[in-house]
């Protein structure tokens, strides 16, 4: 079972959109995949029409008094489930804090899914703390969008120092350019110049398309309702990316 976790620092950058579709990519190709809602705002819960609600909360599942499989829901897709946010999910620090070894509880919830599972997806909520550090150590590669402005690189950065600083497993980063609209010519410049500044951001980068937004109306991932989008295309060559490093990550 591997884990892909889709996170940035910065709210608003594409990472819940990016999460939804990637999973939709992974079970579409036959991949047993869950995708676990983090986000105690629920954006992906929305999405895939499942309440947000766990019961218990966050607190039950921190504390082992409930596991991953209580909270598990099926969705309009095969080969596709979600564990729902639950708004408990906003004092998830507080409850990890609580916990022993608290940067690793997330990775031994989601271990007893292997038998169930080939891919867990982690929609993670824009912060530094401890949830962040939890999926940095629970995921194989984290996948982070940026949005093209140089503000959006420095944070990448951040990000890369924040990783290589952390004890122990660490995933491996994979940064691309979201929301990139070619009409303008410092996206167009910084998607050219970016991957080869930054050996972890890769060229395939998802376009500034209002069906990406429409999602909301929807309620499904891009490919369920715009197959022949130019958005739909960008996301599943970024599958395909994230694909080729979770392979060659063993």
């Amino acid at each position: 079972m591997k884990v892909v976790a889709t996170y940035n620092i910065k709210g608003g950058v594409g990472k819940t959109s990016t999460a939804v579709n990637i999973a939709y990519f992974a079970a579409r190709d036959g991949l047993r995949t869950l995708l676990w809602d983090l986000d105690p705002q629920g954006s992906a819960t929305y999405l895939f029409r499942v309440r947000p609600e766990v019961k218990g909360g966050g607190n039950a599942l921190v504390s082992g008094k409930r596991t991953l499989d209580d909270g598990i829901r099926g969705t309009d897709f095969r080969q596709l489930d979600l564990m729902p946010a639950d708004f408990s999910y906003r004092n998830l620090d507080l409850d990890l804090d609580s916990t022993k070894r608290p940067t690793d509880r997330i990775r031994r919830l989601i271990a007893p899914l292997k038998k169930d599972y080939d891919l867990v997806v982690l929609d993670c909520p824009p912060s530094v703390s401890l949830v962040s550090e939890n999926v940095v150590h629970a995921c194989d590669v984290l996948l982070v969008p940026l949005i093209p402005a140089m503000l959006s690189v420095r944070t990448y950065d951040q990000l890369i120092d924040f990783v290589d600083t952390m004890p122990g497993r660490k995933p491996q980063v994979v940064g691309f350019l979201s929301m990139v609209d070619r009409r303008k010519k410092a996206h167009r410049e910084l998607a050219e110049r970016l991957p080869n500044d930054h050996a972890s951001v890769v060229p395939e980068a998802i376009p500034n398309r209002v069906v990406i937004e429409q999602m909301a109306d929807e309620r499904a991932p891009v490919p369920a309702f715009a197959p022949a989008s130019s958005a739909t295309a960008a996301y599943e060559a970024l599958w395909a990316r994230v694909q080729s490093c979770l392979t060659d990550g063993g």
